[in-house]
């Protein structure tokens, strides 16, 4: 149907731009199906995993982390630091 082709179509416009930010591939992917492909949560969550993993931390708690909070940043950071 039309409406699946739209959809299909918005999902790989919004992983394009993502991927023009300098974000990988495989994490593009799994960022906007964890958020229902909401484009806008997938770039908070892809923003705040590399700021975080520059800080040193663990790529799978920041996962972890970011998504008990939902991306928020003071939370999650709160939450990292006493780990």
């Amino acid at each position: 149907p039309r409406c699946l082709l739209l959809q299909f179509l918005s999902y790989l416009g919004a992983c394009d731009r993502l991927l023009k930010q300098g974000y990988e591939e495989g994490q593009v992917e799994e960022a906007m199906e964890m958020f229902q492909y909401s484009e806008k949560k997938a770039a908070e969550f892809l923003h705040l995993l590399a700021q975080f993993n520059d800080m040193g931390f663990q790529q799978n708690e920041i996962k972890e982390v970011l998504l008990l909070c939902g991306n928020q940043r003071e939370k999650a950071l709160e939450e990292l630091v006493m780990k």
